[in-house]
Parts: C-alpha cells; sequence; structure tokens
C-alpha cells in the first residue's frame, strides 16, 4: 500500500488529473484533454491525454508528470511505452494519462473512442474550481 503526501490524500481523481495536466503544461504539452470517463469506464476516472512534438517531448512530458506526482509521494501503478515515446501511458488508479506522438494520437484517436465522455476545462494553479 502507497503512503500518500498530505497534499494528496484526500483529493480526488478530478483534483489529481488537474496537477497531472498543470505539470504537462508547464513543460509544453501540446492539444490537452481531461475526459471524465466516470461511468463509461470500470479501470478509471479521468483520461487525461497530451501530446508531444516529438519522441523525446513526449518522454519528457511524461517524466514530468511522474515526478510532479512522486514529489506528491504518488507513483504510477503502470508505465507503458517510455523507451519508445510514441505513445507512453501511465497509470495512477483513478486517472490515467495518455501521452502521444502528435502523428500517433490521430492513429489510435482515444477522444473519438470516448465521445461520450465529458470533457472537463484545465483550471489555473492545477487545481478544480
Amino acid at each position: 500500500m502507497k503512503k500518500v503526501h498530505k497534499s494528496i490524500s484526500g483529493k480526488s481523481g478530478q483534483e489529481l488529473a488537474q496537477i497531472v495536466a498543470r505539470a504537462a503544461l508547464d513543460k509544453k504539452a501540446e492539444d490537452l484533454v481531461i475526459l471524465d470517463v466516470r461511468g463509461l469506464s470500470s479501470f478509471a476516472d479521468f483520461f487525461v491525454i497530451m501530446s508531444g512534438r516529438s519522441t523525446r517531448h513526449v518522454q519528457g512530458l511524461a517524466q514530468a508528470v511522474d515526478e510532479a506526482l512522486r514529489h506528491k509521494k504518488v507513483g504510477s501503478e503502470s508505465t507503458e511505452g517510455l523507451s519508445e515515446g510514441h505513445w507512453v501511458l501511465l497509470d495512477y488508479n483513478d486517472v490515467v494519462v495518455h501521452v502521444f506522438y502528435s502523428e500517433t494520437r490521430g492513429f489510435y484517436d482515444l477522444e473519438g473512442l470516448w465521445h461520450d465522455a465529458p470533457r472537463i476545462e484545465v483550471a489555473a494553479g492545477g487545481v478544480a474550481p
């Protein structure tokens, strides 16, 4: 069982998604969206989807997100695709982060697959209003 830092304990999945979004935007993530998949998915409550300009940028975005949450003692349950840098998946239980190389994102079209999921606006400062 993970020990969760006081500043994260009790935070909702939406608040964690906002923290992820802010960390990614600070590293120049492109086309970032947060999808609310509660009631549509049994394995997560929120998807944070973003693009990077190159495979190295994708890797940097994934590392920045992981570092931002690791500093708060929240670690990824699973990380896939980091070495290739085309599609990195970071699983934080309630929040699943997808970091795509821009061309790969269009091919998989997760936003289209989850078109019923409401989009959540990224709040200033990374905290939901």
